[in-house]
């Protein structure tokens, strides 16, 4: 699996963006708020990746933020009739903080001026996030915690989202999550991909 690319920006467009990575030209799909975000061509990038693999064709999908990321795997994986073309485009189309608060209150009406999307469909992104994988009360504590300023709290929330997007339950993420918090090396402000690595360790 490949987790992130760091190369020369070759060539960028709105949808795909073309790393040069020792020589390999990799051509990434990308949405909107990650071109947005790109260097100039011929300067270089980051890009955090998520591989798409089917019987047919093999697709990279780059994003500048885990949260993108995040957002991206959980569309995919968790939304009936949503693959990585639409999911690229409801990225385009919202912020994903702006995302989490339409999922939140419930705001198909907002979720559906997204193009490519519809009414049906935003539906069934409120319906499926919060029946199935219990999103929106992760999201909600994280929100909770940036508001009180609790840099640890926001860790924790955004390791679970993080963990759930990799295809955990909820249940479990937290779980690991709590167990991880107890140790003495995560008494300060711990950063999220390091919770995130560490409970994968303990959910093998």
């Amino acid at each position: 699996m490949i987790a992130f690319l760091r190369g020369k920006i070759t060539s960028a467009l709105p949808h795909q963006a073309v790393l040069d990575v020792a020589g390999v030209g990799y051509a990434v799909n990308i949405p909107l708020s990650t071109f947005d975000r790109l260097p100039q061509s011929g300067t270089e990038a980051t890009l955090l990746t998520h591989h798409h693999v089917t019987e047919h064709e093999h697709l990279l999908f780059g994003f500048h933020t885990e949260e993108e990321r995040d957002l991206f795997r959980l569309l995919i994986d968790r939304v009936s009739g949503i693959g990585p073309k639409m999911a690229l485009s409801v990225l385009s189309g919202m912020p994903v903080p702006a995302f989490k608060d339409a999922v939140i209150r419930g705001d198909t009406a907002a979720l559906a001026r997204i193009k490519g999307v519809g009414k049906k469909t935003a539906e069934r992104i409120v319906l499926e996030l919060k029946d199935k994988v219990g999103v929106v009360t992760a999201w909600q504590a994280a929100e909770a915690a940036r508001g009180a300023h609790d840099p640890r709290q926001e860790a924790a929330s955004d390791a679970v989202l993080g963990l759930i997007a990799l295809g955990f339950k909820q249940a479990e993420a937290q779980k690991a999550v709590t167990e991880l918090l107890k140790q003495p090396a995560f008494d300060t402000a711990p950063q999220a991909d390091k919770l995130i690595r560490e409970a994968l360790r303990l959910l093998q």
